[in-house]
């Protein structure tokens, strides 16, 4: 990927990354689940570090999985 491609992805990323905080923040989910998706989007973060693709993909997991309703366990 070249360096241009890769700045923008990084964009990209970041802007959905703080979509999905904002969207996990305002959910009415019990504390666990909160905590168990906050979790998610961490590591997610966390990996954006090291594989910028892979945490873009794993970020559109995550999303899907908002977006249809389907959420971590309440531990």
């Amino acid at each position: 990927m070249d360096r241009d491609n890769q700045l923008v992805l990084y964009g990209v990323v970041a802007d959905r990354l703080k979509e999905a905080h904002a969207r996990v923040r305002t959910l009415q989910v019990p504390e666990g689940v909160r905590m168990a998706l906050t979790r998610k989007l961490l590591v997610i973060t966390a990996a954006a570090k090291h594989d910028l693709a892979g945490a873009a993909t794993r970020l559109d997991g995550l999303m899907k999985d908002l977006d249809e309703g389907r959420f971590p366990e309440d531990s």
